[in-house]
């Protein structure tokens, strides 16, 4: 990949769940981090991650802007 793409993860509660999905035939789970509230994730998609989900409330900057993900509750 000649650039990555980053994006910025900051949990508006505790508990918020980042899980790395993988490219390929078969999407899978990779990894999970889990953060509390206030604490800040910066991510980066690789040849490996192709898509990241988010549960919970979060602001998730991106070069598209940001967005806010929803409670889980």
């Amino acid at each position: 990949m000649a650039q990555t793409e980053y994006i910025i993860i900051r949990a508006q509660e505790d508990g918020v769940n980042v899980i790395g999905l993988t490219r390929g035939n078969d999407t899978k789970f990779h990894h999970t981090e889990k953060l509390d509230k206030g604490e800040v994730m910066i991510a980066q998609f690789t040849e490996h991650t192709s898509a990241m989900k988010i549960r919970g409330k979060a602001e998730v900057h991106s070069a598209f802007g940001i967005v806010e993900s929803e409670s889980k509750k």
